[in-house]
C-alpha cells in the first residue's frame, strides 16, 4: 500500500496544493514562490528518499512568512495521514548532517504529541536572500504541530547561516526517514500504550 497524501489548503493569503509520497525516490517539484525555501524542501525530500509535489501561491509581495508557514501546515498533515495507523514503524529518527563549517541534528519521534526543541539556532545573517531565517522556526513548529511529532533540533555549530540552515533541513530528511521506515519485526505500534 502506497503510504502517499494530498492536502490542499486555501486562504485569503495563500493557496497551497502539495503531495506526498513516503516511499519515494527522492524527487520533488517545487513551485514555492519562496526561492530558499524551495532549495531546502528539494535537500529535504532528497535526502529523505521522499516524493514532493508543491504548488503554492501566497502573499509574498508582503514576505514569505504565510507561504512559509502553510506549506509547513499542509507538509506535516500530509505526513500524518500518509502514515496512516503507524503500524511497523520504526518511530524514531537521529540524523547528523555536516555542511561545510556547519553541524546539525535532527531527532524526531513520531509519538502523536506534538512538540518542538531548537537549540543553537542564533543565525549569523537575519535573511538569506529575500528568506527571512527566524521562519525557520516557524516552519519547523507548524510542520511538528501539525504531523503531531515530537521534534528536536539542534545545530551544534556553524558561521555561514544558509550552511547551518541546510544542514538542519538535510537532517531532517534523513531522520524522518528512519523514523517512517516500517521494520518487520515491529508489531502493530511501537509503544507500550498500544497506541500513538
Amino acid at each position: 500500500m502506497e503510504r502517499y497524501a494530498r492536502i490542499e489548503r486555501k486562504t485569503n493569503e495563500t493557496d497551497i496544493k502539495l503531495e506526498l509520497v513516503i516511499d519515494g525516490e527522492g524527487q520533488s517539484n517545487l513551485d514555492t514562490g519562496v526561492p530558499f525555501l524551495t532549495h531546502m524542501l528539494d535537500l529535504f525530500t532528497k535526502h529523505g528518499q521522499f516524493n514532493l509535489t508543491v504548488a503554492a501561491k501566497g502573499d509574498t509581495e508582503i514576505d514569505d512568512h504565510h507561504t512559509s508557514e502553510d506549506i509547513a501546515i499542509c507538509l506535516g498533515q500530509a505526513l500524518l495521514e500518509a502514515l496512516g495507523d503507524k503500524k511497523g514503524i520504526k518511530r524514531y529518527g537521529n540524523a547528523f548532517v555536516p555542511m561545510d563549517e556547519a553541524l546539525a541534528q535532527v531527532v524526531v519521534d513520531l509519538s502523536n504529541r506534538p512538540h518542538l526543541e531548537i537549540r543553537g539556532a542564533e543565525f549569523p545573517a537575519q535573511k538569506v536572500g529575500t528568506f527571512d531565517t527566524e521562519l525557520v522556526h516557524e516552519f519547523l513548529w507548524k510542520l511538528a504541530l501539525e504531523a503531531r511529532m515530537n521534534l528536536h533540533v539542534i545545530i551544534h555549530y556553524g558561521k555561514n547561516t544558509h550552511h547551518m540552515i541546510e544542514a538542519v533541513f538535510k537532517a531532517l530528511g534523513r531522520a524522518l526517514d528512519e523514523a517512517t521506515t516500517i521494520d518487520p519485526r515491529i508489531k502493530g505500534v511501537p509503544s507500550t500504550k498500544g497506541l500513538l
